[in-house]
C-alpha cells in the first residue's frame, strides 16, 4: 500500500506542475504578444525597407494608433480592441514606440502630457500633465 500512495502523490504533483506550467504559458502569451509589436527606435536610421516606403508616397498605410513616450516613464499606457484584447496594457519608456493597426481602437492614457499619439497619420492634441484620457481611434474606410 505505501508504494502505490507515493505512486499516486507523485502523478498529482506532476499534473499541478502540469497545470501550473500551461496556465503560465496562457497569462504570459497575451502580455508577450503585446510587447512584440512592431517598435521603432527614434535614433534608428533610415532602412532600405523605409526608404523604399517613403518614395512610394501614399501606397504605405499609416497605423490607426501611433503613441510615443515623451517622459522618463510614461504611466499606464492601455490599448484594446473594443470587446476583445488588451493589446497593450503597461508603462512605456522615454523614447519608446508602439504602432497598431487595427481597424478600432480603445486608448486609455493615464498621463496624457507624457505621450505623443498620432492617429491615422494626424497628430492628436497633447493632453495635460497628470490628466486621463480615454478616447477609441477608427482606421479610415
Amino acid at each position: 500500500m505505501g508504494f502505490g500512495r507515493l505512486a499516486l502523490a507523485v502523478v498529482a504533483a506532476g499534473a499541478v506542475v502540469t497545470l501550473l506550467v500551461i496556465g503560465g504559458r496562457a497569462l504570459i502569451g497575451p502580455l508577450g504578444a503585446a510587447e512584440r509589436t512592431p517598435v521603432s527606435s527614434p535614433t534608428a536610421g533610415p532602412t532600405a525597407a523605409s526608404t523604399a516606403g517613403s518614395t512610394a508616397g501614399a501606397t504605405a498605410q499609416a497605423p490607426t494608433v501611433r503613441i510615443e513616450c515623451l517622459a522618463e516613464t510614461c504611466p499606464l499606457v492601455t490599448v484594446r480592441v473594443p470587446g476583445g484584447d488588451v493589446l497593450q496594457y503597461r508603462e512605456m519608456s522615454r523614447g519608446e514606440e508602439v504602432s497598431y493597426f487595427e481597424p478600432e481602437l480603445d486608448v486609455v492614457l493615464s498621463d496624457a502630457g507624457t505621450v505623443r499619439v498620432t492617429e491615422n497619420g494626424e497628430p492628436r492634441p497633447q493632453g495635460e500633465h497628470g490628466a486621463r484620457e480615454a478616447f477609441t481611434v477608427r482606421a479610415p474606410g
